[in-house]
């Protein structure tokens, strides 16, 4: 699946800003819209996940949204057509989202969770990487008809939705005893440090606007539509050389370290960004963007699943991602709305400053106790 969304991610920039010939803002809100409102669903299908003791009927119809909405996107012609697209793709991802997380964190043990979730998140990467390089190549392949792309990019969608119908099992580990707390007490029910920990969530999203202004700076530096998805293709191996390593590091040490050095890799990457105007700076900036994914990522994943008992573990992935939403609907917001006032440097500066805040705020946390469960 992230094979075929990533195709879309990857040339949408160029859609929306060339063959659409609309601003940066509108990128932004298509994105921030799409990423933020759709994390409503992440909440609504962890708390039932739980309350239901299920989870592969809500991976399974985030799976089979995804690819119904796939077609959508060569049939847009409009703002609000491609933000109808790009809704209904993150509406997908968050009624699978929570359930996922909460089936890997069910099927764990507890000393082998930060692999769990940096192998998921690794895989999830695997596709994201392998994507801006098949897009380059239907589009150098099909003379620049990026409709056509996204025709075939329908393809890996509906084989993702066929495995995940066929091959994944509902888990038992995840059921707990007695009877399930009400739709909306779950909520309720969250401990302090679960709130503190969303708290750091909302505010580094605030921080990470969508990977689209990436490709953007790319375009800013010379690279043509059909080779702007290079950027995340630079992005994208970052993150996948590091996000196992990351995850079975936080087996061993401190998962809040790790998860402090990954927010100070992305305020480095933001001020090498905020500065250069040549390939080499982009290279630089956008790397230490996708290392600090790896080392934030599936970190939060497994912290998550360290605080949550196993009765609100898929409300507890819902409610993170949730808060992260909002944080990135805020975000994608303000970066479209200060490149297209102050420009690039503005935005990235921006985004150091708010990721510094996180950074602060994690200080404050108390190292987290170990979970036998």
């Amino acid at each position: 699946m992230d094979l075929s969304s990533e195709i879309y991610h990857a040339l949408l920039p160029a859609f929306v800003t060339v063959f659409l010939g609309l601003p940066a803002t509108a990128l932004g809100a298509i994105d921030g819209v799409a990423e933020g409102t759709a994390n409503f669903a992440k909440l609504a299908s962890g708390r039932l996940s739980d309350v239901s003791r299920r989870r592969k009927p809500w991976v399974v119809a985030g799976y089979g949204l995804a690819a119904l909405s796939k077609p959508l996107f060569p049939l847009a012609g409009s703002a609000a057509a491609v933000m109808g697209a790009r809704f209904a793709d993150r509406v997908a991802k968050g009624i699978r989202g929570a359930p996922r997380d909460a089936m890997i964190a069910d099927e764990t043990a507890a000393e082998q969770r930060g692999r769990a979730f940096g192998l998921r998140q690794a895989l999830d990467t695997v596709g994201a990487l392998l994507a801006p390089l098949v897009a380059i190549g239907l589009m150098w392949w099909l003379a620049n008809d990026i409709r056509l792309v996204f025709w075939i990019a329908v393809i890996p969608a509906a084989l993702s939705l066929l495995l995940a119908w066929v091959a994944l099992r509902e888990p038992a580990r995840h059921e707990p005893s007695g009877k399930p707390a009400p739709l909306f007490a779950g909520f309720r029910e969250l401990a302090a440090p679960m709130r503190r920990l969303l708290a750091v969530g909302f505010l580094f999203t605030l921080a990470r606007f969508s990977e689209s202004f990436l490709i953007l700076k790319g375009m800013e530096i010379g690279l043509s539509a059909a080779l702007s998805p290079l950027t995340l293709v630079i992005f994208n191996l970052a993150f996948v050389a590091l996000a196992y390593p990351a995850g079975s590091l936080s087996d061993r040490f401190s998962p809040k370290a790790i998860l402090g050095a990954g927010m100070a890799l992305l305020i480095a990457g933001n001020l090498i960004l905020a500065q250069s105007q040549g390939l080499a700076g982009l290279i630089a900036g956008v790397t230490l963007w996708g290392a600090h994914m790896a080392l934030t990522q599936g970190i939060f994943a497994r912290m998550i699943a360290d605080l949550a008992p196993p009765h609100l573990r898929a409300t507890s992935f819902g409610a993170f991602w949730f808060v992260s939403g909002i944080g990135a609907l805020l975000a994608s917001l303000a970066a479209g709305l200060l490149w297209d006032r102050d420009g690039s440097s503005a935005t990235f500066i921006a985004s150091a400053m708010m990721a510094a805040v996180a950074l602060a705020m994690l200080s404050l946390l108390p190292a987290a106790r170990d979970r036998s469960s």
